[in-house]
């Protein structure tokens, strides 16, 4: 099977570099794989063999297949990680406008995300589509009292009992959280719903490949297990010594350039079923590596999209950036542009090329033109947009996440400061001893 691969070549990273940082991830790499550094609590995932749980994948098939069979609409109400992850392989090994199918074009229900924000719009505007089908909802906190979720749990909950009756909405209802404690689970328990685990080891936006986000991507119809099996390749692959392993080499030279004033990183895609892939790297990068006024910003572009946009400032702005391109070498579907008689549009010397063909050359000249506009790029090669390959790419980021934070001197498994605006937000609502 083909594997993932990086260039490098026009990083403006020496070998010597390499060489020089080589001894540092080697340190980081026995940190993280000894559980001795900080956030050493929630490296679970490290060893992912030992936290496929057979039994739980099992329940997750029975209930996304349960889902499937008596469901026209599924609701993922979660925030952060306990909803991008799912949703960037949702999106990118669906269909590019899944729920405008017709339903015996999809593997499984529409599909729609809620709980991710506060505007009263979003919420009442899904009501909308709900009228005369059939619902399932996943509510995904470890706590149970995260705000985003919970109202949008408290508000579908009572909507599901109103319409089915308290009996019958208990079976539509699933909570992924807690094994033991928390608002969520003493709710569960009371109500008998079906309940998923987020494992204590396991941070938010490293759990992608745990009940948080293997639920839903099955009820898309996706094979997580085929996702798994990508995942734990790169268990080992990503282990390797840093001569062999592009894993540990893309963290370091994101260092190199850190340390060179590149702090912005952009992360570049030319398949649009890729932005919320892109969203979950830009959680994992930023709540990772962004504390102890530290951290490489990170930040994502549509391609070709945004060369009509953003292309200007990359080109000819401030030299503080460098991109990550994920380049998919063969799509999933593609079409053969017709010779046409008129040629009108002036298109005809492309006449027998495929779509992705010129997308591809669009790519190689942006590539070109940043990096001779001075712009560092890196290049990760995926042969397709599959479950092992997307599954092998979310270890690969996670492991360099990781890697990445200890050599900057940080602890990626924790986020001090997202609870500041919190204190705010519960003081100004007058929530109990926030005043």
């Amino acid at each position: 099977m083909d594997s993932i691969t990086l260039d490098y070549s026009k990083s403006s990273v020496e070998e010597y570099e390499l060489e020089n940082i080589k001894p540092y991830v080697k340190t980081s790499h026995e940190i993280l794989h000894k559980g001795i550094g900080p956030g050493k609590e929630y490296t679970g995932w490290v060893n992912l063999h030992n936290s496929i749980d057979e039994d739980e994948i099992e329940r997750i098939r029975e209930a996304s297949k349960n889902i499937r069979d008596t469901s026209d609409v599924f609701i993922s109400i979660g925030i952060g990680g306990s909803y991008l992850g799912a949703r960037a392989c949702i999106e990118a090994l669906n269909h590019n406008f899944y729920n405008e199918l017709p339903r015996e074009k999809r593997k499984g229900p529409k599909i729609f995300f809620i709980g991710n924000n506060l505007s009263s719009s979003y919420i009442m505007d899904l009501f909308d589509l709900l009228d005369d089908k059939d619902i399932s909802v996943n509510v995904i906190s470890k706590s149970g009292t995260t705000t985003e979720p919970a109202i949008a749990f408290r508000i579908f909950k009572d909507y599901m009992e109103k319409r089915y009756g308290i009996e019958k909405a208990r079976k539509r209802i699933y909570v992924t959280t807690d094994r033991e404690k928390g608002a969520l689970r003493s709710l569960a328990d009371k109500e008998g719903y079906t309940t998923f685990i987020i494992p204590d080891d396991i941070g938010g936006r490293y759990s992608v490949l745990t009940p948080v986000g293997l639920l839903p991507i099955a009820v898309s119809g996706v094979d997580i297990e085929s996702l798994i099996k990508g995942a734990l390749d790169g268990v080992r692959e990503y282990s390797l010594d840093f001569d062999e392993n592009i894993c540990y080499k893309y963290a370091a030279i994101r260092n190199i350039l850190y340390n060179k004033g590149k702090d912005i990183e952009i992360l570049a895609y030319y398949e649009p079923n890729m932005h919320f892939f892109a969203e979950w790297w830009k959680q994992l990068f930023g709540e990772s590596e962004g504390k102890d006024k530290k951290g490489i910003f990170p930040s994502s572009v549509s391609f070709t999209t945004d060369l009509h946009s953003l292309g200007q400032l990359i080109q000819d702005g401030k030299r503080n950036i460098f991109e990550t391109t994920i380049n998919i070498l063969n799509p999933r579907r593609d079409e053969v542009i017709k010779q046409d008689e008129e040629n009108l549009d002036g298109l005809n010397y492309l006449s027998g090329k495929t779509i992705d063909y010129v997308n591809k050359k669009a790519f190689e000249g942006t590539l070109l033109a940043h990096y001779k506009g001075g712009v560092p790029n890196l290049v990760i090669n995926v042969p397709y947009v599959n479950e092992y390959y997307i599954g092998k790419l979310i270890y690969f980021f996670e492991k360099a996440c990781a890697i990445s934070g200890y050599l900057l001197g940080v602890n990626p498994f924790n986020q001090p400061g997202v609870e500041e605006y919190k204190k705010n937000m519960f003081r100004l609502l007058g929530k109990p001893g926030y005043m």
